[in-house]
């Protein structure tokens, strides 16, 4: 095994360095509070505007309905 220089040592540590501060750099990126909100807000989107997600969200405003107009009833009595 050949022995390193301390100059090469001191070049690779500088190289690691390096890209551990890129790599760091991205996951603040990808972590980053507004993106990870606006990634979610995307998916629930999505889901939302799908058919499956436009008739689940359809038939929870029915039955919500249906339980306000329970409850306002019930109160009447």
């Amino acid at each position: 095994m050949a022995e390193r220089s301390a100059a090469e040592i001191r070049i690779e540590l500088d190289e690691a360095r390096d890209q551990l501060a890129t790599s760091v750099d991205q996951l603040a990126d990808r972590l980053a509070p507004q993106r990870v909100m606006d990634d979610v807000k995307a998916k629930l989107m999505a889901k939302a505007t799908s058919p499956v997600g436009m008739a689940v969200l359809g038939s929870a405003g029915l039955l919500l309905t249906a339980l306000v107009i329970r409850n306002l009833r019930r109160g009447r009595r």
